[in-house]
């Protein structure tokens, strides 16, 4: 089964699943590896709900660390018949005032795999709280946020993959329905040709199924225009933050990413793409 790139723990902030417990799901799913890739939202605004995103890195990555090792040893293997990777990850939520702060976060906390960029906070607020809505009209709201995904593209480079890259069409006011790429092509094309040539990706997102919407992320018109124009490193992430959504709907996610014309999905290994064949 496709390894599940984007995964929550305890870690996260808004996550209280056992890391052992994911693993262990994952593994009956017929998973040998996936990545976790808890939350860093520096400067994230106060919350309704007092949520904190700031990682504890250094506990992170020593305790994952120790999983991958445990792994790797002889007395793991032989009540395992199937060997397992464990990849460490983070999603860096990114915004204007955290570019720079976060510019060399792979150098200063070695033994990353991998990173996710996403646009969280638009205007010092989450489009996940109906505040951002109130008083805007939904067409410029969502503008603002693709506008923010291009200054992040444009401002910051410590990445592999951009997560959820339409993560606003969650919770704005008509979800999707209202949603049409070509009223903000001109931000969305911008933002694909200065990520394609500095050699990053995106990623499908299957959490938007289980969250109301019809379609994963990106919306369908994104992702084939990410294709068209030469994209080609994608990971599959489930952004689940439970045991129940991991992997979710990863075989149509195999078969929408073959109908778009891909023919690999990546993993990473310290922040290094392979591309694995889809099969479907």
């Amino acid at each position: 089964m496709i390894p599940d790139y984007h995964l929550h723990t305890r870690f996260s902030g808004d996550c209280e699943t056992d890391v052992e417990e994911l693993i262990s799901a994952a593994r009956k799913l017929g998973m040998d590896s996936i990545c976790i890739t808890d939350h860093n939202d520096l400067d994230f605004p106060e919350t309704p709900d007092n949520i904190s995103f700031d990682l504890d890195i250094d506990n992170y990555i020593s305790y994952l660390k120790e999983l991958k090792l445990r792994f790797q040893s002889p007395d793991y293997l032989l009540d395992d018949i199937v060997p397992f990777s464990l990849r460490i990850g983070v999603e860096q939520g990114v915004m204007p005032s955290t570019c720079e702060k976060l510019s060399s976060f792979s150098k200063e906390h070695p033994g990353l795999d991998f990173i996710i960029c996403s646009t969280h906070v638009v205007d010092d607020m989450d489009p996940y709280y109906k505040e951002y809505f109130e008083g805007r009209d939904e067409k410029e709201a969502y503008r603002r946020y693709f506008e923010s995904v291009l200054y992040n593209v444009e401002h910051f480079e410590d990445y592999n993959v951009y997560g959820h890259l339409d993560y606003i069409l969650r919770y704005g006011p008509s979800k999707a329905d209202n949603f049409r790429t070509w009223k903000f092509i001109d931000i969305i094309e911008a933002a694909f040709k200065k990520l394609i040539y500095d050699g990053k990706g995106i990623e499908i997102n299957t959490g938007s199924l289980y969250r109301d919407l019809s379609y994963m992320h990106p919306h369908d018109d994104i992702l084939k225009l990410y294709r068209e124009m030469g994209g080609e490193i994608i990971t599959v992430g489930s952004d689940a933050h439970d045991l129940t959504h991991i992997g979710h709907a990863f075989d149509e996610a195999a078969k929408r990413l073959r109908s778009f014309g891909f023919r690999f999905y990546c993993t990473f290994r310290d922040m290094k793409p392979t591309f694995v064949p889809i099969e479907v």
